[in-house]
């Protein structure tokens, strides 16, 4: 007998998909995640532009990860150009990416995730039954954004990024006061973390490479060496030299593996491989959450990002503590690099390692773009997951099915709109 299962406009995610199950005699046949966005070219868009140009239109590509692509943007630039970055500028920076990625995981903690634990189709759902819990992730996602509007001159495509370093710089008194307004989050994170241990995941279990940047004393955010879970350790442009990126017919995202197979990035893998560079407060939360760092349960997906949070709010209060003992300053290039050059440089985005290449002409001018967005590097797990989980599932309600399918679904945090642009090829 023969099933087909659809769950048509999957919600609570970034971006439009559909998943279409397709049964046959009791098995799984097949199991697609259809990505319905139209094809970007957010890479063609640079061609011919002059390199002060670019991050800001890459900016552009994510309303979520903005920051992170001005990061890499720029970083690759000043790789290709042999910019050199300011010290200090590197400490904003990171503090900048820090506040993204808050902004991120608390977007989808609270407003995406926690209904699927909470039998509730929405968190709007608690305005007046849960109060308390909706202002309260109001007031974390809104600290969040204090970070970015401070560093980066507002909450998302930040405007004081430069090349080299910054264009405006904080004041001591704005630096002191983002500092109390971590501090005093601190008790709303216990409430978070207190909600979330009390949550029930599913037991699921299915062994991938996990792949994450590797930073030299440091919980990974900007760096030049990739890990992985499987024993690798490259430097970025072996790794990413390594990596396929193709398409399937069934969606118009793009997908990505290596000779070892398709792999995973994100909070997931950053807390496997760098987990003993979290701060204190993060492993107490990672135990209170009994967040084993070798799980292989995508469901803990959640788990890694609400530690995550603890860790860079931690990290940011120090951050901000050795910026108001220092001085530092602006640095901004003003003249003309000689000669053009590759670039090549990778983050860490809140969902996983992001990759952006470029070639400069003599004048400056792009000639080349090429991007590797986290969720392409997932959405191949994400359907063997799926694949995976189902056989347990069948004979479940549809509509019960359906929901476990995209909790599932939802506990990577896919952004399917910048999975979605042109194929790996030089710009013409």
């Amino acid at each position: 007998m023969s099933r087909k299962i659809t769950l048509n406009h999957l919600t609570r995610i970034e971006g439009h998909a559909h998943l279409v199950i397709d049964k046959q005699a009791g098995k799984i046949e097949s199991c697609r995640l259809e990505v319905v966005e139209s094809p970007r070219f957010f890479e063609a868009l640079l061609k011919g532009r002059h390199f002060s140009d670019i991050a800001p239109i890459v900016a552009r590509v994510c309303g979520v990860c903005s920051i992170s692509h001005t990061m890499a943007s720029l970083m690759a630039t000043e790789n290709a150009l042999g910019i050199e970055t300011d010290p200090r500028a590197k400490i904003l920076r990171r503090l900048l990416s820090q506040g993204e990625i808050l902004q991120s995981h608390l977007l989808q903690l609270y407003f995406m995730a926690a209904p699927d634990y909470l039998g509730i189709p929405s968190i709007f759902q608690l305005l007046n039954q849960r109060s308390d819990l909706f202002s309260r992730a109001l007031r974390l996602k809104r600290t969040a954004n204090k970070i970015c509007e401070l560093i980066g001159g507002r909450a998302v495509h930040p405007v004081t990024t430069a090349i080299g370093g910054f264009s405006a710089l904080p004041e001591a008194s704005e630096l002191k006061q983002l500092r109390q307004d971590l501090v005093d989050a601190l008790p709303d994170l216990e409430a978070t973390v207190e909600l979330f241990a009390g949550f029930d995941f599913p037991e699921f279990s299915r062994p991938a490479e996990q792949v994450c940047l590797k930073q030299t004393g440091q919980y990974p955010l900007h760096a030049e060496r990739v890990i992985s879970s499987c024993g690798i350790d490259q430097s970025v442009s072996e790794f990413k030299a390594s990596i396929d990126e193709y398409i399937v017919p069934h969606s118009t995202a793009k997908m990505a593996r290596t000779e070892r197979g398709h792999y995973c990035v994100g909070a997931l893998a950053r807390v496997k491989n760098s987990y003993r560079h979290l701060s204190p407060m993060a492993k107490k939360v990672a135990s209170a959450l009994q967040m084993d760092p070798e799980t292989d349960n995508p469901f803990h997906g959640l788990k890694a990002r609400l530690i995550e949070v603890i860790h860079f709010v931690e990290e940011a209060i120090h951050a901000i503590d050795d910026l108001l003992l220092h001085s530092f300053s602006s640095a901004r290039t003003t003249a003309m690099p000689k000669g053009g050059g590759q670039g090549l440089a990778a983050v860490e985005a809140p969902r996983g390692l992001l990759f952006h290449a470029y070639t400069y002409d003599q004048d400056g001018l792009l000639e080349t773009a090429d991007c590797i967005i986290p969720t392409a590097q997932n959405l191949a797990s994400i359907e063997a997951d799926i694949e995976s989980l189902l056989p347990d599932l069948l004979d479940l309600p549809d509509e019960q099915l359906k929901q476990r399918v995209e909790t599932l679904i939802r506990s990577y945090d896919p952004c399917l709109s910048c999975s979605t642009h042109q194929l790996r090829v030089a710009i013409k």
